[in-house]
């Protein structure tokens, strides 16, 4: 059964298939590797690895936003709240009229059921307290009966804010 036939064509067949293995691996390095490797960059695409070692940018406080806010950008915005409040006076709808809401007590609209907890905001609707509700209204005072998940961007706070403010 193993004679030294069957032993010789066994070791010809591995030498053979390792054969094999090594020319195919010479033939795909000659194809697939570039013959200048070591040459420079053609072009590069900016990830922005350089920029993360910058120094961070400041992020703008909501005082010199409000300096600077524009009321017909804080126009788009209002229409992520338009439909709960209005801006006409004594027009309550799901929210109170926001007419005149500037510096106005908080919990002053007659006609509107207020939750209790707008007392957790402060006394006035302050340009501050309004940016520091509408930021998250349930981070501010949890248990308020407005349903809304923030406006994050202090720019578009102090935008809304500027509108409202000119509406009135």
């Amino acid at each position: 059964m193993f004679d030294t036939m069957v032993i010789t064509k066994t070791v010809a067949s591995l030498c053979g298939a390792l054969l094999v293995l090594l020319l195919g691996q010479w033939a795909a390095s000659a194809l697939y590797v570039p013959r200048n490797a070591d040459a420079p960059q053609a072009y590069s695409i900016d990830t922005g690895e350089e920029d993360m070692d910058a120094e961070p940018v400041a992020e703008l406080s909501f005082e010199d936003a409000f300096q600077v806010a524009d009321a017909d950008a804080g126009a788009r915005v209002w229409s992520q709240c338009r439909a709960c409040h209005a801006l006409e006076a004594g027009r309550n709808g799901v929210g109170p009229y926001l007419h005149g809401v500037v510096d106005r007590p908080i919990g002053a609209v007659d006609g509107f059921n207020y939750s209790g907890a707008l007392a957790q905001v402060g006394e006035l609707w302050t340009p501050e307290n309004i940016s520091r509700f509408i930021e998250g209204p349930a981070n501010v005072a949890s248990g308020t009966s407005m349903n809304y998940r923030g406006l994050g961007d202090v720019q578009d706070r102090a935008n809304l804010i500027a509108y409202i403010q000119s509406q009135s």
